[in-house]
């Protein structure tokens, strides 16, 4: 049986300007997750995820996840 843990990746991030990262920092993740970008980053999936499954039923007026 694969576990949730086999499934972790590693992350590289292509692209992102120091400043856009910085601002990140600041505003988002020391605030709202007391400085660990990792659980920035996946929390904010998470929640993009969500709503967009929440989106999909809504459109096609579904309830199934």
């Amino acid at each position: 049986m694969v576990s949730q843990e086999d499934l972790l990746v590693s992350l590289t991030l292509h692209n992102f300007s120091a400043e856009m990262l910085k601002e990140f920092a600041i505003k988002i993740v020391k605030p709202y997750f007391g400085g660990n970008v990792n659980e920035a980053v996946r929390k904010l999936m998470e929640k993009a995820i969500a709503e967009e499954t929440l989106l999909n039923q809504v459109m096609t007026g579904t309830n199934q996840g």
